[in-house]
């Protein structure tokens, strides 16, 4: 069988069923039919890094939930947001559904950056992944993740409950125009476990008074009490509606007075900031805070990072990369050499008026893949989802030296 008809074999059954429809995005192929080998053992270390740095970002943004304004807004975060990031709750640390990205080479295995806010490449870690696995008669490192999730939301609907919270009008939230993320929404919703809750476009969504409603064919308006959303919290910042009102901000004003909660919670965001990342090396660098097994994790998972660039000058220069803080799929994304060369640069400009990061570069392993058009080199990047405050399923992607929306999902089983 050819790798067209294997593909077929594999994501045509996923793509009638309507649960994985994306396997090709933007006319290329996205998913691959191919399968790549892990040990158990980099399984484990893989599992145990994402565990660490779980707590690491939990206690920081136990700490920052009480800073001052002049630090949340050094950190990047709008100013919209203040309110709502100081809501919180210690169980829900410091998201409920997170992915780590790593490089991982030899013995190594070093965190890029936490998606803690609005993270993707579920269905395809928790739900496809393991299809593929079967068609291959090989074990799936994800097996059993997927009861997680139903986990991780009535842990989180239970704490907001507890907190006096009403949550009994529950409503999931994406573009519904955007296959991708309306998926990857309804996926959720599906796994959730949660009685009664709907999807809702997020175009259906009105702000009035105290309350945030959804409105279905009819026109007719029922309230929402908690909100799982795939739309990250920097952009509803500056949401307006058509007539110039800030909407956005009026949402983000409901949930910093306790009259509307968020899946995931303002926490999420609080951690997604890359300048996080800044913060918690230099902390580390000059031996605060942390406990000594916490400095550990940090030097043997993190890179250095900082808000300026301390790596093109003097004997000491290193190949760097340069990154918006709120960034995501590679866009705005600059990898120097250490001569100040530049050695790759994302060709997407979305979020290049964003403060930058710098962050010593690491090469992301070489790796061939088949594909529709034959055989590819590219660079593995690997995912490793945090679910509830647990490490969970796994992903590998395959791009170039900057990671972009037009990567390759590379199944995973084990060796």
């Amino acid at each position: 069988m050819c790798y067209a008809e294997r593909r077929e074999a594999i994501y045509g059954p996923l793509r009638r069923e309507g649960v994985f429809t994306w396997d090709c995005m933007y006319g290329e192929e996205y998913a691959l039919a191919g399968l790549h080998r892990m040990d158990r053992e980099l399984h484990h270390r893989m599992l145990q890094a994402a565990e660490g740095l779980t707590g690491i970002y939990a206690r920081t943004v136990r700490i920052l939930r009480d800073a001052d304004e002049a630090l949340l807004a050094e950190l990047g975060l709008p100013r919209e947001s203040f309110g709502a990031v100081r809501v919180g709750f210690d169980s829900l640390l410091p998201t409920v559904i997170g992915r780590f990205d790593f490089s991982v080479r030899g013995g190594e295995i070093k965190m890029l950056e936490f998606n803690s806010d609005t993270p993707t490449g579920i269905v395809e870690a928790f739900h496809v992944n393991g299809r593929v696995c079967d068609a291959y008669n090989v074990d799936d490192p994800n097996s059993g993740c997927t009861d997680m999730i139903g986990a991780a939301f009535s842990k989180a609907i239970n704490t907001y409950r507890q907190a006096g919270y009403s949550v009994e009008s529950v409503h999931f939230s994406a573009l519904d125009w955007h296959e991708e993320d309306a998926g990857t929404t309804r996926y959720l919703l599906q796994h959730s476990g949660v009685s009664g809750a709907v999807f809702t476009p997020l175009s259906q969504l009105r702000v009035h008074g105290e309350r945030l409603w959804a409105m279905n064919e009819a026109e007719s308006l029922r309230p929402v009490e908690l909100l799982y959303r795939l739309h990250a919290l920097e952009k509803l910042a500056e949401d307006h509606d058509d007539d110039g009102y800030p909407t956005g901000e009026h949402v983000l004003r409901l949930v910093s007075e306790h009259k509307l909660a968020l899946i995931n919670p303002p926490s999420g965001f609080l951690a997604q900031t890359k300048a996080l990342q800044a913060l918690i090396w230099n902390l580390h660098e000059t031996g605060q805070f942390y406990s000594e097994e916490e400095h550990g994790i940090i030097e043997r998972h993190m890179l250095p990072t900082y808000l300026e660039n301390r790596f093109s000058a003097g004997a000491n220069s290193s190949a760097y990369v340069v990154k918006p803080i709120f960034g995501r799929e590679g866009s705005g994304v600059t990898i120097y050499n250490a001569d100040g060369t530049t050695l790759d640069q994302s060709s997407e400009h979305e979020y290049i008026e964003q403060p930058m990061i710098y962050q010593r570069y690491t090469e992301l392993p070489a790796v061939e893949v088949e594909t529709l058009k034959g055989p590819v080199n590219g660079r593995l990047l690997w995912g490793c989802f945090v679910i509830g405050g647990r490490p969970s399923a796994v992903i590998p992607r395959v791009g170039g030296h900057i990671t972009s929306n037009l990567s390759y999902y590379l199944p995973v089983g084990f060796a």
